[in-house]
């Protein structure tokens, strides 16, 4: 079955399943637990509910004339047996239930985090950070209360119920229907109160992601708001964002809070019909007193269980919406990669032909009314913009090949298409003659080695940072990579050497020196290709020369690919290609493409002025 057919079966699954039926895919070998908390938690309440026999059993006897005091002892002996026996095995079903969810719930995240890695970059650059993180973290989070007690006890005391009620039949049908007379009131007031209830939570759920992203992007922008001055209106938007996220809660438990008093107080009460009808029945004598004080005693008890069960309402459709939405991630659109390789490329040539690629036009994604499927906040615009045009480009095994061109005339995505960061929309990459759609993610992965302008630091230490390269890389080749990538020195007068822990996404060090240790990480994996992406944008001229000239030696028998605007820093390549408007405009050597008296000439001539300056 081929990839795209793979996708499309997991999608079409993955709608059909329900809240248990995620349930269970996540739960993975733990899900045993599930069943054996659901038979313990159905002992649970089994033993809860029959101390009422037990009292009925009492009344009957006391009526009938017995005056055996230790019958009753040992008949109350029985029950406070069963009111250990309750605290016990729901004490067991707890626990299995616990230990299940937060197995699954790690699942999850284990689950959605491998899912991104197989995403293209694009699809998950147009996800708002903040409500990625919201449903990876605290959404999921939230689900533990739920999923430990949802599973076990929602389905014991349904159960129970039922039971209760076809007991109550059982033992006679004319008062069990006078049981059943104040449930309609009850069913309409739940259903008063259930009215509209998937929508007003998807509503909370938007609104609560707009005050997420919100929060994410004050917090992200708050340097920019300062030096702006425009922290007034920026807070404006976070407190608007804040009184709406809290304004729709408190909109539908107001709606809610009258049903909600009539459905918790009616349902309960089953003897309010009981007692009359009963009675003119014991009058009438159509029912013994034994028989009527037993129904008594059990209507007590018939719908409790169905109440604490459906106290549980709002948590299912809470995980319902919170599964949709997890979903959503688990449903996108992989790159098109086989797990076994088709073929093994014969070099590390590369190749493009006739690419063209399109990036969503709007970047943001704003909220929508949403789906069980499709969660708020992951709006799939189909409005798409052409960047690239039919590229055709060969880049010969060994090669230095240069990009340059003009801001956002697409050589970035030419790049981050050529690291398999995207899939084309169509034409073909080929890696010595292989077609990268039919090499493994992870063959691919070893032959590329893509260093970017924006480079990420791990809260580890320099030397762990550098040596993800390579894993089995020893402390001796992690200083010796940092030699020859020209950052040796600087580590070496940071505080602690190479142990220093940089700081979330490298915060303790400056740009320039971020890059620095990811170009030593990046040499440290050793690719036959590697791919600078504006990889010395923040380097300063002195460091810049050093970097060079130690990416000239490490690179050394490898397909090169740099993608700069200083052109000064790839004058030296075997071929430069002139990008504009998503197009090859130009492409030869750096006096070739002076001798053309074109955009490359011009875009010299502007560059030496600026040094010159």
């Amino acid at each position: 079955m081929s990839n795209k057919n793979v996708t499309a079966a997991k999608k079409a699954s993955a709608k059909k399943r329900g809240l248990l039926g995620w349930i269970f895919f996540f739960a993975g070998e733990k899900k045993g637990q599930y069943f054996l908390s659901v038979f313990f938690a159905l002992l649970s309440v089994a033993c809860c509910i029959a101390p009422y026999f037990m009292i009925a059993r009492i009344v009957r006897q006391l009526m009938s004339g017995l005056r055996d005091w230790q019958v009753y002892l040992q008949e109350c002996g029985i029950t406070a047996l069963f009111w250990l026996g309750n605290v016990l095995f729901h004490a067991i079903s707890t626990s299995m239930s616990h230990i299940a969810t937060f197995n699954l719930l790690g699942n999850i995240r284990k689950k959605m985090c491998d899912k991104i890695t197989r995403v293209p970059l694009g699809t998950i650059l147009d996800m708002p950070s903040g409500s990625l993180k919201n449903i990876m973290i605290d959404r999921v989070d939230s689900m533990e209360t739920t999923l430990a007690h949802i599973v076990p006890e929602y389905t014991s005391n349904i159960l129970l119920s039922i039971v209760l009620i076809v007991y109550l039949f059982v033992l006679d049908w004319r008062l069990a229907l006078a049981c059943m007379a104040v449930l309609p009131v009850g069913i309409i007031a739940m259903c008063f109160m259930m009215k509209d209830g998937p929508a007003r939570f998807k509503y909370a759920l938007d609104k609560t992601k707009v005050l997420n992203d919100t929060a994410v992007e004050y917090i992200n922008g708050i340097e920019v708001i300062k030096a702006f001055g425009k922290s007034k209106s920026s807070y404006e938007r976070f407190v608007t964002a804040a009184k709406e996220g809290a304004a729709c809660y408190v909109e539908w438990m107001r709606d809610c809070i009258w049903p909600h008093a009539v459905a918790t107080v009616v349902t309960p009460s089953l003897i309010f019909s009981l007692l009359p009808i009963g009675g003119f029945m014991f009058l009438q004598g159509k029912v013994d007193a034994s028989l009527f004080i037993t129904l008594i005693i059990l209507a007590l008890s018939a719908v409790q269980p169905f109440l604490i069960a459906f106290t549980y309402h709002d948590d299912i459709a809470k995980a319902k919406a919170i599964f949709g939405e997890v979903g959503s991630i688990m449903e996108l659109a992989e790159l098109e990669r086989p797990t076994v390789n088709k073929a093994l490329p014969a070099d590390n040539s590369i190749v493009l032909k006739d690419v063209r690629f399109s990036y969503k036009k709007d970047s943001v994604v704003e909220p929508v009314e949403t789906t069980e499927s499709t969660p708020a906040g992951f709006d799939k615009l189909n409005r798409r913009e052409e960047i690239l045009h039919g590229i055709n480009m060969t880049l010969p095994q060994g090669s230095y090949s240069a990009f340059v061109g003009p801001s956002g005339s697409g050589k970035s995505t030419i790049a981050r298409l050529i690291a398999s960061l995207w899939d084309v929309d169509s034409g073909s990459i080929e890696i010595g003659g292989v077609n990268i759609k039919d090499l493994s993610l992870e063959e691919y992965n070893n032959r590329v080695a893509y260093v970017s302008q924006d480079n990420f630091l791990f809260d580890l230490s320099v030397r762990d940072n550098i040596r993800l390269g390579r894993q089995t890389a020893t402390d001796a080749e992690v200083e010796d990579i940092a030699r020859k990538a020209g950052c040796y020195d600087f580590i070496m007068s940071l505080e602690n050497g190479f142990d220093t822990i940089v700081g979330g996404s490298g915060a303790h060090l400056s740009g320039g020196e971020r890059q620095r240790i990811a170009i030593a990480r990046a040499m440290m994996k050793d690719a036959p290709i590697v791919i600078l992406d504006e990889a010395t944008a923040y380097t300063d001229p002195e460091n810049e020369a050093i970097i060079q000239k130690s990416v000239a030696q490490l690179v050394k028998g490898k397909t090169l690919i740099v993608i700069a605007h200083r052109l000064s820093t790839v004058k030296d390549a075997d071929k430069l290609y002139v990008i504009k408007d998503g197009q090859i405009d130009s492409q030869g050597s750096h006096e070739e493409l002076l001798a053309l008296n074109g955009l490359y000439k011009n875009m010299w001539e502007a560059h030496i002025e600026s040094k010159d300056e």
